[in-house]
């Protein structure tokens, strides 16, 4: 037999031949199974960056310090624990009332502040956190670039996002609206494999951090009951963490997943000690906050007393009484708002006239904004010689006048334009904006012997559903009773 002799190894041009395909293959930190990516750790992080920068420009961050750095304590307990433990966390909660989680690559991880609410111990934020971090370990979405199928994950609302007891659609609408087409992907999920490996690297990382596993199937029960009950009020079924048709403690494949790293008992998460657990979300936000509305357009004040808001130029102070504001740009200019009773049915105009005393207005002009009844214009101040933008606007019974004041050395011209802005912006505050320290508030008491989720809810400041929102927030949905002296969060 003749014998063929080749110049090169045989393996050796083999690999040749497959460096093009094997360059977009690497190995999966956290399963160790091949996984195809096109992109370096180096990169990950990068996008993880772009990405959270763009989340930052369309979302707002829950501002109580202790909380916060209390979800960092449990977020980087559970990263230290994982399969890229060397990777920088960084873990945010966002002021929002609604019931999601979700991760960017490189690290970056989400949780808002409606989900925190329905959290009831330690275990269970560490749960959520984990299965975040899973994500990431994993790559899923770093996956999901590489097959293609960034974009369209965003297409169904999926993961760690609940049916929102309220029926108001922002979870659909939080999809739609970030910035972030990473991010997107995250709030609708991964599919129900990648959920599912999640899950179980996440019951992983909670025996590793000395939580017990079962709490994976306790938040992911709040999120079914939240689906079920959203499906049951307005008849339509939001989806959530990879489609489970069954409940999660009947589905086999995820009791399967996460038995695998932990015997699961059936009186569900072990009992800890949840004092700190407590003490840090006594007094969260429950629903809207007062916050979360009023940061959504630039430098917006509200007078709640006398019912008006506006947007003031970006940095300036405010100094108020009952029924004055006065705005404060340094040098740039002020700004003083002032409220009077409608003595009798004259014109704008006219009031800035017999009103204000101020007979030579320059630039002269009717306002007509959100239905209410103006007019401004410009004229000398005879205190100190220098004109001035001057408005009187009319809302319900009061006429508020306005009186525009340009620094030292500011551009006369551009400052006018900032005070003419300000006072266009000024309205009534609408029905549903929140007004300071009305917002509902979580308030942790013992159960007394013959406690009574329907009893309390008679008399509780829940507007819609009481009864059942009360349930769903302490994981008595749809039935059951706390026994005695059990720690339950009413609402105040």
């Amino acid at each position: 037999m003749t014998k063929i002799h080749h110049s090169f190894p045989v393996a050796l041009i083999v690999s040749v031949l497959l460096l093009p395909f094997l360059a977009g293959c690497a190995v999966n930190p956290a399963t160790g199974g091949a996984n195809l990516v096109l992109m370096t750790e180096n990169r990950e992080k990068e996008i993880g960056l772009e990405e959270h920068e763009k989340v930052m420009s369309s979302m707002s961050l829950f501002d109580d310090e202790e909380l916060v750095a209390y979800v960092k304590e449990i977020g980087n307990k559970m990263a230290r624990v994982s399969h890229r433990p060397d990777l920088e966390y960084h873990f945010h909660v966002i002021d929002s009332p609604e019931i999601n989680a979700f991760a960017l690559p490189g690290g970056y991880v989400y949780v808002n502040r409606g989900l925190l609410t329905y959290m009831n111990s330690e275990a269970d934020l560490a749960a959520v956190l984990a299965h975040e971090i899973a994500h990431i370990t994993a790559r899923h979405a770093v996956q999901q670039q590489a097959r293609g199928a960034l974009a369209r994950g965003a297409a169904v609302a999926g993961g760690l996002v609940a049916g929102i007891a309220t029926g108001s659609g922002y979870a659909a609408s939080q999809i739609s609206e970030v910035a972030s087409i990473w991010a997107q992907t995250g709030l609708s999920g991964f599919g129900r494999e990648q959920e599912l490996e999640a899950d179980s690297l996440a019951a992983e990382y909670l025996v590793n951090a000395g939580y017990d596993p079962a709490a994976m199937i306790e938040v992911i029960t709040v999120l079914k009951n939240q689906e079920d009950f959203n499906r049951r009020v307005t008849g339509g079924g939001g989806s959530y963490h990879g489609l489970f048709a069954t409940h999660p403690r009947n589905d086999r494949r995820l009791q399967e997943a996460i038995s695998e790293v932990g015997q699961l008992e059936e009186t569900g998460v072990a009992k800890t000690d949840n004092d700190t657990f407590r003490e840090e979300l006594d007094g969260l936000i429950v629903g809207q906050s007062n916050a979360s509305q009023r940061t959504d357009q630039r430098n917006r004040y509200y007078q709640d007393l006398l019912g008006y808001t506006l947007v003031l130029p970006d940095g300036w102070n405010v100094a108020e009484t009952t029924t004055t504001v006065t705005a404060s740009g340094g040098n740039v200019g002020s700004l003083k708002i002032e409220a009077q009773r409608l003595q009798e049915n004259i014109e704008p105009r006219v009031f800035i006239r017999d009103n204000m005393g101020i007979e030579n207005l320059q630039e002269s002009e009717v306002l007509s904004q959100f239905r209410l009844l103006g007019h401004t214009g410009v004229a000398v101040n005879p205190d100190t010689e220098k004109m001035e933008r001057v408005a009187t606007i009319y809302l319900g019974p009061r006429a508020f006048t306005f009186r525009g004041e340009i620094g030292e050395g500011a551009e006369s011209e551009a400052t006018d334009e900032m005070l003419l802005a300000a006072i266009r912006s000024f309205r009534s505050i609408q029905q549903g904006e929140v007004v300071a320290g009305s917002e509902l508030k979580i308030k942790y008491v013992q159960a007394s012997e013959f406690f009574d989720f329907s009893v309390v809810a008679q008399s509780s400041k829940i507007p819609n559903f009481p009864e059942e929102t009360l349930r769903l927030l302490n994981g008595y949905y749809p039935t059951g009773s706390p026994e005695e002296g059990t720690w339950i969060k009413l609402v105040d």
